[in-house]
């Protein structure tokens, strides 16, 4: 069961307040941007700035294949 649709329209990045995307399959949100991954843990996004992952450019473009290609 993923995130509710109104739900994902008004989540933004703690950091930058930009919009994020959503992987339904790896249960995080990212930030494109900063290159910033966050975890979300039993159904519920931690979009705490300190529990975010910072990502190597391999997985930034990983990621931005998966995304142009849903």
């Amino acid at each position: 069961m993923g995130l509710d649709k109104r739900l994902l329209e008004i989540l933004a990045c703690p950091e930058d307040k930009g919009p994020l995307w959503y992987f339904e399959d790896e249960e995080i949100l990212y930030n494109p941007r900063l290159q910033r991954v966050f975890p979300i843990d039993a159904g519920i996004p931690v979009l705490l700035i300190e529990e975010s992952k910072q990502v190597s450019d391999a997985e930034h473009q990983r990621l931005d294949s998966k995304k142009n290609n849903e």
